[in-house]
């Protein structure tokens, strides 16, 4: 019997990783929850506000949860909250909230997927994220 070639062989499977949008103003904590995200198998992209992250979604580009900060400059949590929800190509992308603000009122209006205050347990917060992508793996579009 002959050898099989390389055509005949099984192609393996390459999955990607997960992008998680990490939307906060303080680039130290971007930095360090991108690190962790990475470390756990997760693509984390960082915006500095919500007018970033809006532009990165509406421009094509892609994320499975949103990491959220609510007190930023140039556009806050809660307005690009409102305008996620408002673009029927990004409403459905699960929100993580993380924030050191103790208005829960305001949070139960952002319809957040998770809540998390500040300062965050990391790994509290990845499996939020991990739960919430793998619930959603087969209704988001990539």
């Amino acid at each position: 019997m002959g050898r099989l070639t390389d055509a005949c062989e099984t192609p393996t499977l390459r999955v990607m990783p997960a992008t998680v949008l990490v939307v906060d103003d303080d680039a130290d904590l971007v930095r360090l929850i991108s690190r962790f995200l990475s470390l756990e198998g997760f693509r984390a992209v960082p915006a500095a506000n919500g007018r970033e992250a809006l532009a990165y979604l509406q421009g094509g580009g892609e994320a499975h949860a949103i990491l959220l900060d609510l007190r930023m400059p140039i556009m806050d949590g809660w307005t690009f909250r409102r305008a996620q929800r408002a673009d029927p190509a990004i409403a459905r992308i699960p929100v993580v909230v993380l924030s050191g603000v103790a208005e829960l009122e305001a949070l139960r209006d952002l319809d957040a997927a998770s809540t998390f205050s500040k300062p965050v347990s990391l790994p509290e917060m990845t499996d939020a994220v991990r739960k919430l992508i793998d619930a959603g793996a087969g209704s988001l579009s990539p």
